[in-house]
């Protein structure tokens, strides 16, 4: 491996590890981020808990199926907070009129990109892992027991977040602050379509087809497999990353495109609030 490879690639971990720490001091020096952060999904988990609880003590299939709205609960937080903990990094630098400066350093725009990644996974921390705690004490449902399952469905997760705060992101660049709505309401139209609370069963034959389309839907199936029948499904994993792969590199590359475009329309200079 030559000098000047090493060199690069040093350069670039630099160039990351400055934008996340310029993100990381943004949460440090703000609770009220922090807050926002833990706040929500713990609200969701506790309600929809105690939902599952009272259903449970009711009906023999839920009794049997303990966990499942409770799992889901979890596995969706993960999705959501991913894309958004990736789009409100994106948002802090637009809101702060900073992206032309970014755009205009030696960073480059997949560095940036992978910044904003990393940044997603360190807020999606300081949200779930409290809030996976208080599902033991609360409801003595531990997510950490499904083990590697647990490592397939959140890499598959992820990615999927990623993708979407990825193209979402590339849209804001292009259109500006008229399509920060996105950021915060898109992934709650995937979200009856992956079926997270239901099986895929329960949707029309034609709206199946779509929903077989999206790599959560992927997950939410394996995860129900996995608590009610004890049986890891690898077959919907894989899928679920082929899919994770082809929607991956569209988000890029579309992301790459919408970049230039931004910069033709000169629109980077004129985002913020």
């Amino acid at each position: 491996m030559s000098v000047a490879y090493k060199s690069a690639v040093a350069s670039s971990a630099r160039r990351i590890s400055a934008m996340m720490l310029r993100h990381w001091y943004l949460l440090r020096s703000s609770w009220p981020r922090l807050l926002d952060i833990a706040y929500w999904p713990t609200v969701q988990m506790v309600t929809w808990g105690f939902l599952q609880y009272y259903i449970a003590s009711n009906a023999g299939f839920f009794a049997r199926a303990g966990g499942t709205f409770i799992g889901a609960v979890l596995l969706w937080d993960i999705l959501f907070r991913g894309q958004l903990g990736f789009s409100v990094s994106f948002l802090e630098e637009m809101w702060a009129r900073n992206l032309g400066n970014l755009m205009i350093s030696p960073l480059r725009p997949i560095e940036f990109v992978a910044a904003l990644m990393i940044m997603s996974i360190v807020r999606l921390a300081i949200g779930m892992v409290p809030v996976t705690l208080l599902a033991i004490a609360f409801f003595g449902f531990n997510i950490y027991s499904l083990g590697l399952a647990l490592a397939a469905f959140f890499a598959n997760l992820i990615l999927t977040s990623w993708s979407v705060g990825i193209l979402v992101s590339g849209v804001l660049l292009r259109n500006g602050m008229g399509a920060e709505s996105l950021a915060w309401t898109l992934m709650f139209v995937l979200m009856p379509l992956t079926c997270v609370y239901y099986p895929v069963a329960t949707l029309p034959s034609w709206l199946q087809v779509v929903s077989w389309s999206l790599p959560p839907t992927y997950v939410f199936e394996g995860m129900r497999a996995l608590v009610i029948s004890h049986e890891f499904r690898a077959d919907l994993m894989l899928q679920a990353c082929a899919l994770n792969a082809v929607y991956f590199s569209a988000a890029v590359v579309s992301f790459l495109q919408l970049l230039k475009s931004a910069r033709r329309q000169g629109s980077l200079m004129q985002s913020g609030e």
